[in-house]
């Protein structure tokens, strides 16, 4: 099985899971929505669908004719895992950050009153 980052690390295969996020959509609509943005044929898209279903990443079910492709959320548990690791070296500098903007905030309205 690959690792979750070489799936994730190719654009196409990003951008598919960046609309199926936004719900179930069948293959049509991908291959449409991809071939206009990348250029790329029908089969070539089709590659990265079976990819992502593959690794985990995509579900696919029959709806009649249709295929209806969903995020299948388990699988990013991985990504989630690794980037945790990482996570408590960014989050105190967005700590820092949103005081340094409270306080500015609260400076101009005393500015302001004054």
């Amino acid at each position: 099985m690959m690792h979750a980052f070489d799936i994730l690390g190719d654009r196409v295969r990003r951008r598919i899971l960046e609309l199926l996020a936004d719900g179930v959509r069948s293959s049509g609509d991908i291959v449409d929505v991809i071939a206009a943005e990348f250029g790329i044929s029908q089969p070539a898209v089709s590659q990265h669908l079976r990819v992502l279903r593959d690794a985990g990443f995509a579900t696919v079910r029959a709806e009649g004719r249709r295929r209806l492709y969903a995020v299948a959320p388990e699988r990013f548990d991985e990504v989630d895992a690794w980037v945790q690791r990482f996570r408590r070296t960014w989050e105190p500098r967005f700590e820092a950050l949103a005081t340094e903007v409270a306080r500015g905030k609260k400076a101009r309205r005393e500015d302001e009153r004054s």
